[in-house]
This record gives structure tokens, C-alpha cells and sequence, in this order.
């Protein structure tokens, strides 16, 4: 039955299942020591245009990156920037502050910060009977599916370098921004803008796993040490060396991105054809307002995320992925047209 609640519930894509079998029964050496990891890393910096130098860890999911990553790198005095509707603040039960950090919030407009509101933040701050900003928060693409243009990024990164804080980039579907025809540059300036980012496995076709790239030297001594101690750091950590080894190999991981963007295009078609207004976005999420009558029904039969509820109206995402295929789509409209 066609699902679109997430882009994670097809376990993953054949390639990916096909290369874990191929070395099923080959040993390797743990902890992330292995070739297949070494392999992966290679590919990743010269994907996002990263110097050799460039640090590259992979760990089993998006929440326990970005609490590893803030809680690890910050101070306890220290605090992180985040859009009031960012990954973080909502949708992650408090694992960061849960380690001592606070998230320092700002409204999001279309689930966005900007360069103006890091300013404001930085200048409200202004004693040590203040938590300090040391760190800018922001997911591409965003909750609201929503992707940041190369001058804003440009922008962060520059107030990011006037007040002396690193930019961390949430990844969990970079492939879906880096790949959306609204995208205007390509990977490699997340490698130039970030001190540190994710690439999402996750979302984008594998069994589990994010690729955490460091590009700041400062942020790099003893992260080891630092995943191991918040129980990051897998045995059998050549598992996602394999995963992300063949998801770059012949480009496979951005062509299962672009794949859930075209599903997603054509979703949004197919509902404005049938009467529906989704709500604009470029990537694998898509929004729909409507009455709670067909947006309970349509949860009820696709498995879609109710994401605001109001009084008469609830507001539907309704995710794709590497696997939604034309039939899925077909199967929804159908039903569309009887409710």
C-alpha cells in the first residue's frame, strides 16, 4: 500500500541492500577503521568539495548527530541558534538541552533564519549572566521543506564570522535541497559555508546513518573520544562506510534525491489539477491545507502526517521518497477524486 509519511519507510534501496550482502561475510576492522568507511569519506569531500583534511565520522542517526555534535562542541555556558520550527527545538525530545545546551529561538520565516536575526540574537546577549551564542542551527532542506539560496548562506556564514560563531548545517535531507530545481549552487558550497555539517542517509534510501563532515580544524581534536563517550560510536561501524560507499558510488545517492523531488513535482501537480492549493515548497515535502473531513480520511488511508490542526482545517504533509513510484501517485488521486 503507497505510504507518504516519511521518506524513511522502505527500508532501503536494492544497491545499498546489495552491497551489504556482497560483504555480508568479509571482516573488517571496527570502529570506523575499516576501507569502506575510508572509501566513503574520500567520496563524501570530494562530493562537497572538502580539503583531504576534512574530517568525516558517521553515526546511526539525525538525532543523536545533532546532540552528539551541539552538546559535544559547545561549552555548558555556550548556546546554539536555532528557527523556532528547526529539528532541534521541536521534533527531538529535548536531547540537546537534555545534555545542558540551550537552543536560543528565533521565528522562522518559511522555516528559515536569516544573517539579521543571528545579529539580534548575538547583540541581546550581552554579559555573562547570559548563555553565549556560539553556534548557528539550520537544516536544508527545512522542516517546512523549504531550501536557503546560495546568498543566504553566504550571509549566515558572513555573520557567522563576524561574531565568532560555527555554522552547523542538518543535512537529514540535503539530498532533496541539492537536487530540487529551486537549488541555484551546488554541494560544494555547503563544504565552503559550514564548519560542520551532516549528509542524511537516512532519508535518502539507506538502512540508517549520517555522514558528519568537520571542516573546522578548531572543532576536529578528540571528536573520537567524543563519540564514544555519548555511545555513538558502532562496533560494526564498516556498516555505514558500506552504505554510504555505494551511495556515492555512480552518483546513486543524488539520483535517489532527485527521484523523491519528481515524485514530489508531480504530486503537487497532480493535487492543482484536481482543485487542491498545496502549499509551495521545492523539495520531497508537500503540504496541504484542507478540511479535517478529507484530511482525516486522507490520513487514514496514506499514512500522512497531520502537521497543524485547527478548528475547521488541518494542514497534511505528505512525504516521498526513493521508492514512491507513479503508481503510488495514481492510487492517491484516485482517491482524491471520491472524497
Amino acid at each position: 500500500m503507497a505510504s507518504f509519511r516519511n521518506d524513511y519507510g522502505v527500508l532501503a534501496h536494492p544497491k545499498i541492500l546489495e552491497a551489504i550482502c556482497k560483504y555480508g561475510s568479509e571482516e573488517n576492522t571496527p570502529y570506523g577503521h575499516d576501507t569502506h568507511s575510508r572509501n566513503a569519506a574520500k567520496a563524501i569531500r570530494k562530493a562537497f568539495g572538502c580539503p583531504k583534511s576534512t574530517d568525516v565520522h558517521f553515526l546511526a542517526g539525525g538525532t543523536q548527530t545533532n546532540m552528539v555534535v551541539i552538546s559535544g562542541l559547545l561549552r555548558p555556558y555556550e548556546a546554539v541558534i536555532s528557527c523556532d520550527s528547526g529539528h532541534i527545538n521541536v521534533h527531538e525530545t529535548g536531547a540537546v538541552e537534555g545534555q545542558g545546551i540551550k537552543v536560543i529561538t528565533v521565528p522562522g520565516v518559511d522555516g528559515k533564519l536569516n544573517a539579521a536575526q543571528i545579529e539580534a540574537v548575538v547583540k541581546r546577549h550581552i554579559d555573562e549572566h547570559m548563555v553565549l551564542p556560539k553556534m548557528v542551527y539550520i537544516s536544508d532542506s527545512t522542516e517546512t521543506g523549504t531550501i536557503y539560496a546560495k546568498e543566504e548562506l553566504l550571509q549566515i556564514r558572513k555573520a557567522c564570522d563576524k561574531y565568532g560563531l560555527y555554522l552547523y548545517i542538518d543535512g537529514a535531507r540535503i539530498g532533496s535541497a541539492l537536487t530540487c530545481k529551486a537549488c541555484d549552487h551546488g554541494p560544494e558550497l555547503i563544504g565552503q559555508v559550514a564548519d560542520v555539517f551532516y549528509v542524511g542517509g537516512t532519508k535518502n534510501g539507506l538502512p540508517l546513518g549520517e555522514a558528519l563532515v568537520i571542516n573546522n580544524d578548531e572543532l576536529k581534536p578528540h571528536f573520537r573520544h567524543l563519540l564514544k563517550n555519548k555511545g555513538a560510536m558502532l562496533a560494526k561501524g564498516y556498516l555505514l562506510g558500506i552504505e554510504f560507499e555505494e551511495a556515492f558510488h555512480n552518483d546513486l545517492y543524488w539520483k535517489l534525491a532527485r527521484h523523491a523531488n519528481e515524485m514530489a513535482e508531480s504530486l503537487r501537480n497532480g493535487l492543482t489539477e484536481l482543485g487542491f492549493e498545496p502549499i509551495p515548497s521545492p523539495t520531497n515535502q508537500v503540504f496541504l491545507r484542507l478540511d479535517k473531513d478529507r484530511a482525516e480520511a486522507i490520513i487514514a488511508e496514506f499514512g500522512c502526517e497531520r502537521w497543524e490542526e485547527g478548528e475547521e482545517e488541518e494542514t497534511i504533509r505528505f512525504v516521498t521518497s526513493f521508492a514512491t513510484d507513479k503508481e503510488d501517485l495514481k492510487r492517491l488521486f484516485t482517491f482524491l477524486q471520491m472524497i
